[in-house]
């Protein structure tokens, strides 16, 4: 994983972890705009998500933060 992928996911799950609670959920899309701007880095957070860990579609914020962290 990219450092700037690892940078961008650890920055959102504290972000929706501070608004939200411990609880709150997110799939990988939640690390990018609504908008594919960036089809090589969407594939690399799919990949990761999907392949790599086998995560389900939501998973709980602090999870994904802890995975990516010990990268």
């Amino acid at each position: 994983m990219t450092s700037s992928l690892k940078g961008k996911i650890i920055e959102v799950c504290s972000q929706k972890i501070t608004q939200k609670g411990d609880n709150v959920g997110l799939s990988f899309y939640a690390f990018f705009k609504n908008k594919n701007d960036n089809p090589e880095l969407l594939m690399e957070a799919a990949t990761w998500w999907i392949k790599t860990e086998r995560l389900d579609h939501f998973e709980k914020a602090v999870k994904i933060k802890a995975l990516v962290k010990q990268l």
